[in-house]
């Protein structure tokens, strides 16, 4: 089988070179020339583990094309992914221009039967817009299917997310893109994944109802982080204790500075923007929403207070700017919140992280960018641990003792125990211990 996926961004990246490896001749398809030149080249302009390997092997196994002609990917293939970006607009929706261009873009150049799968995260009923869209410019001269495979990558994870799903979700409207679907994911099938087959809009909710979920977890075990804090509770007897519960589960029961990155601040006001236009009130989601909105600047107070109570002319070092480790991505990231907020007290940051410093200015950061973590942490007042890359796991905090102004740990990740960073003659405060 012969597919095209349009849009080159990390969705689509990793769902091509992905579905290459399965053994389908994949066509990528981006109309920016220069990263389609830059992907040819064998530049990828992603930071994720593994996938420079899985480009790079089928690129030279012919399995694995990168292109600007999209009327020939049109032409050539039978299934064509839809991955390009839905960002925020102004009002928290998705914004949905990038996608319909994409499908008025396909019902012009329409010949014979094609299935349209909308990958991209878009809210319920844009099957339906790009299936009326497609019908109004192809003048309805040709018959096509229009399904919803919303992805469920992690970043940094991506590519066992891809080939080792927890599930694959599948919205058609007819049996014929049901089989043809089903025919493209059979090596999943395989390997025993679920394949969770619905209809259009249920697949497309499925995706936003995910996220959001999550996003609940999340908020939740942080306001009983604050909880723990006022009654002097450990937080993470309180995690374990409910997510021994198979009903609740372990995961993202972790508290820490927020939730960031391309999809859950995102997908949530998407969904509560939805709901809205619907007429209903998603009350669970808006409070997790602005639990997280308050996060970061919990995170300056608990600076302020161990630095005495001002941040003015004070130095913070920040390990870790990405919103998590394994990815370049700072967008949302609570790193560069609370650098905003550090800057706005008076305060000075040094910051390292070992892959998204040239992302983090991009996107506004402003303090100083450091060779390394020891680096960061020269004459600081306290030392912000954000990120939790695995390389801050073990930090020589004697080194970093003689480095620093005041021997002060705030634990974001809740990474270290205190005795031990006491024991040094450290300062040490964690979230929700």
């Amino acid at each position: 089988m012969n597919i095209a996926v349009v849009g080159t961004g990390y969705v689509g990246l990793v769902s091509g070179a992905c579905f290459a490896e399965f053994g389908t001749t994949v066509t990528c398809v981006d109309i920016d020339e220069k990263k389609v030149a830059s992907l040819k080249a064998g530049d990828i302009p992603i930071y994720e583990p593994g996938l420079e390997a899985v480009v790079k092997r089928n690129v030279e196994a012919g399995r694995l094309n990168f292109t600007s002609d999209l009327e020939s990917a049109i032409r050539d293939n039978l299934v064509l992914f839809i991955c390009v970006g839905t960002p925020q607009d102004p009002h928290g929706r998705a914004d949905l221009r990038s996608v319909l261009a994409v499908a008025g873009s396909i019902g012009d150049r329409i010949e014979g039967y094609k299935v349209i799968v909308i990958k991209s995260t878009v809210p319920v009923g844009t099957g339906d817009k790009v299936e009326a869209l497609i019908r109004e410019r192809s003048g309805g001269k040709h018959p096509f299917s229009v399904a919803s495979n919303p992805e469920f990558l992690r970043e940094g994870a991506a590519i066992e997310d891809f080939m080792r799903p927890n599930r694959v979700v599948v919205g058609t409207e007819d049996d014929q893109a049901r089989a043809i679907l089903e025919d493209l994911y059979r090596p999943l099938f395989l390997i025993e994944t679920p394949i969770v087959h619905t209809r259009r809009r249920a697949s497309e909710l499925i995706k936003y109802a995910s996220n959001a979920f999550l996003a609940v977890k999340i908020s939740f075990i942080n306001e009983m982080a604050n909880l723990c804090e006022t009654v002097g509770a450990d937080v993470h007897s309180i995690a374990r204790g409910m997510g021994l519960d198979q009903r609740i589960g372990k995961k993202f029961l972790h508290p820490g500075p927020g939730f960031g990155g391309s999809c859950f601040p995102k997908d949530t006001m998407a969904l509560l923007a939805t709901a809205e236009e619907f007429g209903e009130t998603m009350r669970i989601v808006q409070s997790a929403v602005d639990v997280n909105d308050e996060r970061a600047g919990r995170m300056v107070e608990k600076l302020r207070r161990a630095v005495g109570g001002s941040l003015e002319g004070k130095t913070i070092a920040m390990l870790g700017l990405a919103f998590k480790p394994n990815t370049d991505d700072v967008r949302e990231s609570p790193a560069l919140k609370i650098a905003e907020g550090l800057a706005e007290a008076g305060a000075k940051v040094r910051a390292f992280d070992p892959v998204a410093y040239e992302t983090a200015v991009a996107n506004g950061f402003a303090g100083k960018v450091c060779e390394n973590e020891y680096d960061a942490c020269e004459g600081a007042d306290a030392i912000a641990l954000v990120t939790e890359w695995n390389q801050f796991r073990n930090l020589d905090l004697g080194k970093i003792k003689e480095l620093v102004a005041a021997p002060v740990l705030i634990d974001m990740r809740n990474i270290y125990e205190r005795k031990d960073v006491e024991g040094l003659g450290f300062s040490y405060e964690a979230v929700g211990r």
